[in-house]
């Protein structure tokens, strides 16, 4: 049998405390404030929003830590600190360390060095948790292998530059290693934020000025790397140029340099519509503008080593944002299916 209307009144004045159903407080109970236990939180859900958030901030760091080093490496051959420690690893015979005879120029170049050190330890923590999180972000490890060996591999041609005295093709070769591992560690970062497998998308006038500006960064940088050498900035005062002139050079470096900004313009025209692709092609613009007013400014006031140290930073930069304009070009092999989805087992 069901129950009675007066019953069903009389259980519910018994649950409110009063005869006419409102609770002690005088509130009915549909106004009652209501009161929610917080929820648990699920332990798997936070142990991989750790591992996403550390393996973030090392892939930024990597890229970071690699931009950072060709600052203080300008800064070296700048203001003629090259040679500021005389061997290698050792900055001079029998000591680790600058000694006092050396004056600034060894505590610069020794500065260096320890930056170096300091990029390879950041460069080991990413390859680290590449290595444990590799079902999660299969893509990273060996782009991580590579930015950890060719940090190495700095690490001793910039011995080869000190014990051959600075001569123009090592520093060269120095330099364009380091643009080669921004643009490698700009696309591990990619690589960790987005997690995609992908295909290049876009239209085709997009797919062919992205590829002609992928093509033209190296060769300005090339170019770059070779005016630089004919100039005065040969990081000690008494080592040799390549041989160029280095007016001349300017001028040569000043084609592909205009060809390359001609390019980001048409890039920025056909695809501002798109994103993220229109943010990274906005910004490879605006940094392109920068660098060419940096180059005409320093030309015309005598190579300042403020000037010239900024325009060698901003030159990893386009490397690297040129790489994530050409990524964010790529669309996902299959929609709605990320790397980043697949989680790791939990044993029981």
């Amino acid at each position: 049998m069901g129950r009675s209307r007066h019953s069903a009144r009389t259980d519910e004045r018994w649950q409110t405390g009063r005869a006419d159903g409102r609770s002690p407080n005088g509130r009915h109970p549909s106004h009652q404030p209501i009161v929610t236990r917080p929820r648990a939180r699920d332990p798997i859900a936070l142990r991989e929003s750790t591992v996403t958030r550390g393996i973030r901030i090392a892939s930024v760091a990597t890229l970071a830590s690699q931009i950072l080093i060709v600052g203080t490496g300008g800064a070296v051959r700048l203001t003629g600190s090259g040679l500021g420690c005389t061997t290698w690893p050792s900055c001079e015979p029998g000591s680790f360390t600058p000694v006092p005879e050396q004056g600034i120029h060894g505590i610069i170049e020794f500065a260096n060095r320890v930056m170096g050190g300091a990029v390879l330890l950041i460069a080991l923590v990413m390859l680290v948790l590449a290595i444990v999180h590799r079902r999660r972000h299969p893509g990273v490890l060996p782009l991580a292998i590579v930015v950890v060996l060719g940090t190495i591999a700095q690490a001793l041609i910039g011995a080869v530059v000190v014990f051959l005295h600075l001569r123009p093709d090592t520093v060269g070769i120095h330099f364009a290693l380091s643009a080669v591992l921004v643009g490698v560690a700009a696309w591990m970062a990619w690589r960790v934020f987005r997690g995609r497998r992908a295909r290049f998308g876009g239209t085709l006038a997009q797919r062919a000025l992205m590829l002609g500006t992928a093509v033209m960064v190296p060769v300005v940088v090339v170019v770059g790397i070779l005016t630089t050498g004919s100039g005065p900035h040969a990081g000690d005062g008494g080592t040799a140029r390549n041989g160029l002139d280095p007016e001349v050079m300017q001028h040569v470096h000043a084609l592909p340099a205009y060809a390359l900004l001609a390019l980001a313009v048409g890039l920025l025209l056909v695809g501002w519509r798109l994103r993220p692709f229109g943010i990274w092609a906005g910004t490879l613009l605006a940094l392109l503008v920068t660098q060419a007013t940096i180059g005409i400014v320093q030309s015309n006031l005598g190579l300042p080593i403020a000037l010239v140290g900024a325009h060698m930073v901003l030159s990893v930069m386009i490397v690297a944002t040129t790489v994530l304009a050409a990524l964010s070009l790529r669309v996902p092999a299959a929609q709605g299916v990320e790397v980043d989805d697949v989680r790791e087992p939990v044993a029981a």
